[in-house]
């Protein structure tokens, strides 16, 4: 029999990250050859892998990578089956090392064929970090974004975003940071209400004003005030037309309260912007640009970037997981 020397599976460790018995067994059957050891290591993976392909992955850690330019991005997540390997510290440094990688390919499919070192794909690293760990592992998600200026943000290592702005400025990190930290909490589908289709808002419309009706009889039922059934959802539905009868609906409302006609335009903005508020929930639920900015409810997110100069949020990504959004423009 070979003799196995502590330096060797020292090496056999550094190279594959596998357990000490386990390099020192695989250094035995492979007669101490190296090389060998890998593959007979990498083979053990592919057999858990197998055993373990219908376990659920939905652990692990979302990375994200920028650019020394600043103008691409990319965010992934390393899954694995428990929070117990997701939380420690060797699987969030692969979870990095792949992100690093990752930033240079526009699919997930090119990302798992990359070299992830001399002698393995990130496809094959991910097979052979199953057997050393022994739970499933994969890559859930896999975005990029490129814009004149990108930033980003993690929440936990659960959430992450890209945000990408028209153009570099002074304020381009903050605000990109702060936008990023928006999309990861709010979960925005889309950029701005006029990506919606009328198919789509004239579907949500229908939709949520049957949820409201519906928990309106039970609240009648226990005497409780009644929710406001909007007419409208969506700023892509308020036309001209229908924000002047909504300010005619409005006057006719101060006259009938008695108020002098010389105050109105002192009221009617106020009201118009509570009209508007009140009748695109949708926006503020899914646009971006049209939510409630988190750290200064008193603007939404358009306004707050334009409070910081010219530039403007041309897209984003949001990775949870295995499951994802975006959008760019």
């Amino acid at each position: 029999m070979v003799k196995i020397t502590a330096a060797q599976v020292n090496e056999l460790r550094k190279k594959t990250g596998a357990g000490m018995m386990d390099c020192k067994k695989a250094l035995v059957e492979a007669e101490g050859n190296i090389d060998d050891a890998i593959g007979i290591l990498r083979k053990k993976g592919q057999k858990i892998a197998e055993k373990r392909a219908d376990r659920d992955s939905s652990e692990g850690a979302v990375v994200s990578q920028i650019n020394d330019a600043k103008t691409r991005g990319v965010v992934v997540s390393l899954n694995c089956e428990t929070d117990f390997v997701a939380n420690n510290d060797s699987y969030s440094a692969m979870a990095r090392e792949m992100a690093a990688i990752a930033i240079n390919y526009d699919s997930k499919e090119a990302f798992l064929a990359a070299a992830f070192n001399s002698e393995m794909t990130v496809a094959e690293k991910l097979i052979e970090q199953t057997g050393v760990i022994g739970e499933k592992l994969e890559i859930g998600g896999f975005e990029i974004l490129e814009a004149p200026f990108v930033g980003t943000y993690i929440h936990g290592k659960k959430i992450g975003a890209l945000v990408g702005l028209s153009k570099d400025s002074d304020t381009a990190a903050e605000v990109s940071k702060s936008v990023s930290m928006q999309v990861a909490s709010m979960g925005a589908t889309t950029l701005s209400y006029k990506d919606f289709t009328p198919e789509f808002v004239a579907n949500e419309t229908e939709a949520r004003i049957a949820v409201i009706e519906k928990d309106n009889i039970e609240l009648g039922r226990l005497g409780k005030t009644l929710k406001n059934i909007p007419q409208y959802i969506s700023m892509s539905q308020l036309t001209e037309e229908a924000l002047s009868a909504a300010e005619e609906a409005a006057k006719a409302e101060l006259k009938a309260e008695g108020k002098p006609e010389q105050i109105w335009d002192r009221i009617l903005p106020g009201k118009m912007e509570r009209f508007i508020s009140d009748n695109t929930s949708l926006d503020q639920e899914k646009c971006l640009l049209d939510q409630n900015f988190i750290m200064d409810e008193k603007k939404n997110v358009a306004q707050y970037v334009a409070s910081k100069g010219d530039a403007t949020v041309v897209g984003f990504k949001r990775e949870i997981g295995r499951a994802s959004c975006s959008e760019r423009v």
